[in-house]
This record gives C-alpha cells, structure tokens and sequence, in this order.
C-alpha cells in the first residue's frame, strides 16, 4: 500500500521561494490524493474483470491508466520534495557536475535547456538519466505519465503545473523556476544520480 512519504524539512522552510501555505496544500491535499488513488485502484484491481478488458473500454483500461499517472505521480512528487532546499549552487566536480558539463558543455548550457523546459512542460521537466543511451537528459512531460521515455530514470523532477506557483507568482512562472533554481539541493540530485549504478550493479 502506497504511503505519503513525510517532507525531508519543516513546511516553512521554503518559504523565500514557496509559501508555506502553498507547500501544505501541494503535500499534504494534493499529493496525498494520489496516494489515496493508487491504493484505491490497486484494490479494485483486484476484483476487476480481465476478460472483458477492451482497448476502446473497460474497467480494467481505465484503472490501469490511471494506476500509471497516481503511481508517477508520488514518484514525481517525492523527487520534487527531496531536492529543493539546498543552496542551489551547481558543482562541476561532482560526478554529477561533470557528466552534465560533459553532455551540454557547460551548466550555463544545461540551465538553459532546463529552463526551456520547465517553461514549455505543462506539468513536470525532468532532468534523469537514460540506461538505453548513457546519457543524461532534460525531458517535458505534460502529464505524469506521459512524455516518458522507456529506461530513463529521473534525478532531478520540477513540478510546473499552476497549483505548484500560482498562489505565490500568479502567471509570472518564469520568476517561480528562476527561484527553484536557487534552492535545488545538488548534493541530493547528484546521490539521485549515484544510486543508478548501484541499482545497475544489483
């Protein structure tokens, strides 16, 4: 059974860059709804009918998409959470730092992309590493489970669907991702990209 997983700090502490208000709200209402859902659907799963199970319609369709978007949508969630409040400041010598400075050239080059795509998503930009090519990548995607790419594994996810600014910022979501970005723990993303080997290796 899916579990809200606890803030890594304390609800106001984010709050030069997100209310606290707004962090209660995304965490404890909005995100816990997907944890309600996922356990919600995986019970009726249980007793969903297979044989009737129809690409046009069924039970079981319905429950398996949206199984998927409640599913990515912790997952997304929980990254989000785990790499804000740091001091945002990017090490090039970190493993890392180096892998992104060897893929685009430079972080400026990186922050760049990134902020493409946090300003075209219309719900998530992610920055994760994908196992079919060994390269790290900036990926959009408009809903939690869709814009994904088969064996890329995210290490770094900005939510950028309004509830997650608006309040503070209104429309103004370029000066939201511009304060993101001055709190992104890199030492937590670069332990995110860490860990992939270690799953690699087992």
């Amino acid at each position: 059974m899916a579990q809200l997983k606890p803030l890594p700090y304390k609800y106001n502490a984010l709050k030069s860059i997100i209310s606290e208000e707004v962090v209660r709200w995304h965490h404890d209402t909005h995100q816990a709804g997907y944890v309600n859902k996922l356990n919600e659907i995986e019970e009726k799963l249980k007793t969903s009918d297979r044989k009737s199970a129809n690409a046009n319609f069924s039970e079981y369709r319905s429950l398996k998409m949206e199984e998927s978007f409640n599913a990515s949508g912790i997952i997304l969630h929980e990254i989000y959470w785990d790499i804000l409040n740091g001091d945002g400041k990017f090490n090039k010598n970190l493993p890392l730092g180096k892998k992104i400075i060897e893929t685009f050239g430079s972080y400026e080059n990186w922050r760049e992309d990134f902020i493409a795509c946090c300003k075209t998503a219309r719900g998530w930009a992610v920055l994760a590493y994908n196992l079919y090519d060994g390269k790290i990548h900036n990926y959009i995607c408009d809903f939690h489970n869709v814009g994904i790419v088969w064996g890329a594994i995210p290490i770094m996810a900005i939510d950028v669907w309004e509830h997650a600014y608006y309040r503070d910022y209104g429309p103004d979501r370029v000066t939201y991702i511009d304060g993101i970005l001055k709190i992104i723990n890199w030492q937590k993303v670069n332990v995110n990209y860490l860990n992939i080997f270690s799953i690699k290796k087992s």
